[in-house]
């Protein structure tokens, strides 16, 4: 069968595994491959009609060096590859801007696990990638450096807040990507752009070195234009750090070893929650669709209710803005960043400085936090929407406690929309995220595929599963792209 309409370009960057083989046998080196990327990412960029997906590329000095420590590492996981990183993941040798205007220019004293991990394992960090400031948006316009296209229609959104990353993998300037996901960062633009996007269990993947939006539901995920791509990221970079106390001691099994073993048995649980009425006919259509491969696939299919679904978007916007109004208090233009001059007295700087340094959407979620957290509020917002997220993660536990084996759902309730349609309109783009959120609140592994198409552009189909079952989660997934003919390694 063909790949679903829309789904994203299956030309640039050879597969990670198809990379890593070239380097192994001699036939590429580290180096080759790393200027032919930017060559690529340079002369795609530019322009009006450029994606612009990435904020910082790496430079001619880096790329010499990163081939001499890539190179003769031939049995290295990733040797070779080129991997994109969104910039609200630190790194040593880029600016890490968050997309703020804030942080424009600041270059970290350390380096992200997760990326240090990519750098062990031969991987090359091409480049940094644009991100809605701070993380906060789903569309990648609320960058303070201008938004990203998406590559499947240049005047509408690559979705967010991964927006960078995401753009850049769909169009094939990498074969991978770092993002985060908070709420659904990296799940809805892999879904918008027609690649595969994985948000793992909270604790699977250190946090140290990316910047905390709200620490309790920012997690770092890959981005790949297949399964196997996505999962071979995934599994370089889990594990146990001790730099970061939200780390868990749980052994990292090995993604790839079942990734073929299909699907014969398991249950596959239906929200109806998640199928409104409201939910548009080409995403219905798609994931029925998609339903019905898996139900071919030797998957039983079983209606199944999460009622507090329906609180997960406001319970949401009271988290994570309180958690991210107590995070952002770090930037006061003192310390790092932005300091705003002509100010006559420590207040004027602070004032200034944020009112300078932060852009409208970060704005506003610190005055959503504050409220939320001031006292004669706290209880009456923050603390019951501590207790709905507890509801919530106990309703998936019990689901999956119950025989589901995972959860599929719409990862979006429309396919990309055209660029500034939702600015100014914050409650409707907030709803962009009404499908993902709940994987965040209840801490649990989720993935989005493409699984159907209208009008040329992709429907992503989210899977969900139990703690720690990443593995089953991918192969539930690689059984999925196997029916739709996604392109494999090249």
């Amino acid at each position: 069968m063909t790949a679903p309409e829309g789904s994203a370009r299956q030309n640039g960057a050879a597969s990670v595994r198809a990379t890593v083989e070239a380097v192994r046998e001699g036939r590429r080196t580290p180096e080759r491959i790393l200027e032919e990327t930017l060559s690529r990412i340079r002369s795609a960029e530019g322009g009006p009609s450029g994606l612009h997906s990435f904020l910082a590329l790496t430079s001619g000095e880096a790329s010499a060096s990163a081939e001499a420590s890539a190179h003769g590492r031939g049995a290295s996981p990733l040797a070779g590859v080129p991997v994109a990183v969104k910039d609200n993941l630190v790194t040593l040798d880029l600016p890490t801007t968050c997309g703020s205007r804030f942080l424009e220019g600041y270059r970290s004293p350390f380096e992200a696990t997760a990326v240090r991990r990519l750098r062990e394992a031969g991987a090359l960090v091409v480049g940094k990638t644009n991100l809605d400031e701070f993380g906060m948006g789903s569309s990648t316009e609320n960058s303070a450096f201008g938004p990203t296209r998406n590559p499947l229609d240049l005047d509408r959104v690559p979705g967010g807040s991964s927006g960078g990353s995401a753009a850049a993998v769909a169009a094939g300037y990498v074969p991978a990507a770092l993002g985060s996901d908070t709420g659904g960062s990296v799940r809805q633009p892999a879904a918008f752009c027609g690649i595969v996007g994985v948000k793992p269990t909270y604790g699977r993947v250190s946090r140290y070195g990316l910047v905390a939006f709200a620490s309790s539901l920012d997690q770092v995920g890959t981005f790949g234009r297949t399964v196997e791509d996505a999962a071979r990221l995934l599994q370089v970079v889990s594990g146990f750090d001790p730099r970061d106390s939200t780390s868990v001691r749980t052994p990292v099994p090995d993604f790839l070893s079942g990734l073929e073993g299909g699907i014969e048995g398991l249950v596959v649980g239906v929200p109806k929650e998640y199928f409104p009425d409201s939910l548009p006919r080409s995403v219905r259509d798609g994931c029925e669709e998609a339903l019905e491969r898996l139900r071919a696939g030797g998957a039983v299919i079983r209606e199944v209710s999460l009622p507090y679904t329906e609180y997960a978007v406001p319970t949401y916007y009271v988290l994570a803005p309180a958690e991210a109004s107590s995070n952002l208090a770090r930037y006061d233009g003192i310390r790092y960043g932005n300091r705003a001059s002509g100010a006559r007295s420590l207040q004027e700087v602070y004032e200034a400085s944020r009112s300078q340094g932060f852009g409208r959407e970060v704005k506003r979620r610190i005055l959503l936090g504050t409220f939320a957290l001031s006292s004669g509020y706290y209880d009456r917002y923050y603390g019951r929407a501590q207790k709905v997220r507890k509801v919530i993660a106990r309703e998936f536990a019990e689901t999956f406690e119950r025989g589901v084996d995972v959860l599929f759902t719409p990862t979006s309730p429309s396919v990309a929309f055209p660029l500034g349609e939702r600015l100014d309109d914050p409650v409707r783009m907030y709803l962009s995220d009404v499908f993902t959120v709940t994987a965040n609140l209840a801490g649990v592994p989720a993935l989005s595929l493409p699984v159907g198409g209208a009008e040329g552009l992709p429907v992503g189909g989210q899977l969900l599963a139990p703690k720690w079952e990443e593995a089953r989660l991918l192969r539930v997934a690689r059984s999925l792209e196997r029916t739709f003919g996604a392109v494999e390694a090249t």
